[in-house]
């Protein structure tokens, strides 16, 4: 067993990166059983000169900035481990919790492992899973993380997927179509990723047009999503509609929260409509999807919340 750690970077303090590389080194894995792999999107400067000095175990390739897909499309590449692991550059492998996700990659055989994603380094080792089941049955009883970090996954289930480049977002479309892939999946119910907050990366700009460009990828991915549902069979097709579904709310709410436009969330709603998706489907996914639903369906529930989310 091997596992493929492709972590990016982009004119990240070395210091954070090292945290990140170190984080994976010190976890229970020999030398011949992990893999790590930085890929600098095109850094203003090179930190290859100071992780040497620390970490000579890696494996650093250097590309023309070209965005967070690109890079992890580079690494897909070259990655030569049985199981694969996405980690942002500026954040952390948590050690305890995720021992327990490799024991479940020693001894069981899954396709991918999910876990939980955490903005806090100490957490509990208590550690139950559910599983193995296929990827289709998860979907189609879960809501999705649609973030790429927060589970390990079997290089060979990948086949020919691949980030769409030059997208925000990218994950919401990559995970739920990588999902559908597996046929033994496990999921976790630990924390073993540490997703640092930082006031200027890319997912926290607080500028208008940084909003509307995220709003409008979002879109894009789920109108490519919907193609995609229209093609599979009638059980991913269901699983596929669910996540679709919730990143439809997602989209909805974050239209309200990051305009605050009654102007824009109509717009917003007549798109969705003309593609099928408003009305959102009436289905008793979860409590927070069905109030949202019942709200957004009124004029006086898109009011209240737009006076009310902030």
């Amino acid at each position: 067993m091997k596992i493929s750690f492709i972590i990016t970077t982009y004119n990240l303090p070395v210091e954070l990166l090292l945290e990140c590389l170190n984080s994976i080194l010190q976890l229970t894995l020999r030398p011949e059983e992990r893999e790590v792999i930085i890929i600098d999107d095109g850094s203003d400067l090179s930190p290859l000169e100071d992780l040497l000095e620390d970490c000579g175990d890696i494996i650093y390739l250097r590309q023309p900035n070209a965005g967070l897909s690109t890079a992890r499309n580079m690494g897909l590449r070259v990655a030569t481990g049985d199981y694969v692991q996405f980690v942002d550059g500026d954040d952390m492998i948590i050690a305890a919790p995720y021992e327990h996700c490799l024991d479940l990659i020693r001894f069981r055989d899954p396709d991918m492992v999910l876990f939980h994603i955490s903005d806090s380094v100490n957490q509990q080792t208590s550690f139950t899973y559910q599983g193995p089941v296929t990827g289709i049955q998860y979907m189609q009883d879960n809501n999705l993380n649609g973030s790429a970090c927060g589970y390990i996954f079997k290089r060979s289930i990948l086949g020919d997927l691949r980030f769409t480049p030059k997208t925000l977002h990218e994950d919401e479309e990559f995970t739920p179509l990588l999902v559908l892939r597996a046929q033994r999946l496990y999921s976790g119910d630990c924390s073993a990723y540490y997703y640092r907050v930082r006031k200027n990366s890319i997912m926290h700009k607080k500028t208008e047009k940084h909003h509307l460009r995220r709003l409008a990828d979002t879109e894009r991915v789920i109108y490519r999503l919907v193609d995609v549902a229209a093609k599979l069979p009638e059980d991913k097709q269901e699983a596929l509609n669910r996540r679709i579904a919730q990143l439809t709310m997602d989209y909805l709410y974050n239209t309200i929260r990051l305009t605050h436009s009654q102007r824009h969330l109509g717009e917003t709603i007549e798109r969705l409509r003309d593609r099928g998706l408003y009305p959102l489907p009436d289905h008793n996914y979860t409590r927070k999807y069905q109030l949202f639903r019942k709200l957004i369906d009124t004029k006086m529930g898109r009011g209240a919340m737009l006076l009310l989310v902030r």
